[in-house]
């Protein structure tokens, strides 16, 4: 299982990229852009894979071809959208039907932070070929919702995201030159090149970049954390060396309250209480993703009740961190480890 606080802190962008967010079913086949997943970053699909040219799950039917031409829209008014939010929906309209530019319409409002781009979403959505009708991926059927960094998916996704907030259920159309069409389609999926899509998409989360919220003053007598440049910076002092753990708010973000079983996305830093040494780097990358249940006795019982957009100063004891050191990353046997993490998100596991 993955841990994913103890890695060194030279190895950053292979850590960065080993715990990276989860891709969307949908990723930009074609993209120069790789990523790996880790047995504890959840996938969304069966036919996820590591190199991003991710198919999305199909029925056999999807690929039957209509024999009229398919009729361009230029209104989503001309496609029906049935049942409630949180649950499947049904889509129907007067196939084949064909868009010439990306559109969205939100159906449900909500009023939660709003989606910028490159922003990390937590979602639920059904993807539908608008030459068939047919559905070609499904998060609801899957059970398990979808996190993924609009950076990594499909033109079109972006485009009809951007803007919407948490809560909002929309409906977005993309023409295939913003679906497939750079890679002649998606055979697997029945995607044809020129072949319209369309989502309705559930956003569920939309991931901080860093903690938000109130401003907690921290208990006298623990190191000092400060901010340069937008990265932790720790100084000890003439702070005493703790023997049991120690949790300390230093932002009280506004989220909901993280659970055992939950998915994290966070930065974090980490440093040595005997030389005051960064020991890992988790901070200067976009969020890390991984199963709190995987992670370090410290950080399991530190982080459980905080809330989602929080900033948090953990002192681990080697009892709750590595008690015989870890010399891969640089830590000594019976050796203290501080720890300042940002929650960004919290998504529960399947």
């Amino acid at each position: 299982m993955l841990d994913f606080s103890r890695q060194s802190g030279r190895r950053t962008a292979r850590v960065a990229a080993a715990l990276a967010v989860a891709t969307l079913a949908l990723s930009a086949c074609g993209s120069n852009q790789s990523t790996t997943h880790s047995s504890a970053t959840p996938t969304p699909s069966a036919s996820a894979s590591a190199s991003m040219s991710a198919s999305p799950s199909v029925s056999p039917s999807a690929s039957a071809t209509p024999t009229k031409a398919a009729k361009v829209i230029t209104s989503l008014d001309a496609i029906t959208v049935k049942g409630d939010a949180g649950k499947q929906p049904t889509v129907t309209a007067a196939w084949p039907i064909a868009i010439a530019k990306t559109q969205s319409k939100v159906l449900k409002a909500g009023s939660g932070r709003q989606v910028a781009s490159g922003s990390t979403l937590s979602i639920n959505y059904v993807g539908i070929d608008a030459r068939t009708g047919k559905t070609f991926d499904s998060s609801f059927s899957r059970g398990q919702a979808a996190t993924f960094s609009l950076s990594q998916v499909i033109a079109g996704f972006q485009k009809g995201l951007v803007g919407h907030k948490v809560g909002d259920r929309v409906l977005v159309m993309m023409p295939g030159s913003d679906g497939y069409d750079s890679s002649g389609g998606n055979a697997q999926a029945g995607i044809l090149k020129g072949d319209s899509l369309i989502f309705v998409v559930d956003i569920l989360d939309v991931a901080y970049t860093e903690a938000s919220g109130t401003t907690v003053t921290p208990a006298a007598g623990l190191p000092k954390v400060t901010m340069k440049d937008g990265v932790p910076q720790l100084t000890i002092g003439k702070a005493t060396k703790p023997s049991t753990l120690v949790v300390q708010p230093l932002i009280k973000g506004s989220g909901a309250k993280v659970t055992a079983t939950d998915t994290l996305l966070v930065k974090y830093r980490s440093w040595a209480w005997s030389t005051g040494k960064v020991i890992d780097e988790g901070y200067t990358s976009a969020g890390i993703q991984g199963q709190l249940s995987s992670t370090i006795s410290a950080w399991k019982k530190g982080l459980v009740g905080q809330t989602v957009g929080s900033r948090v100063l953990l002192i681990a004891p080697p009892s709750e961190a590595y008690p015989d050191g870890d010399p891969s990353a640089s830590i000594s046997k019976g050796e203290t480890l501080v720890y300042v993490i940002d929650i960004l998100m919290a998504t529960k596991t399947s």
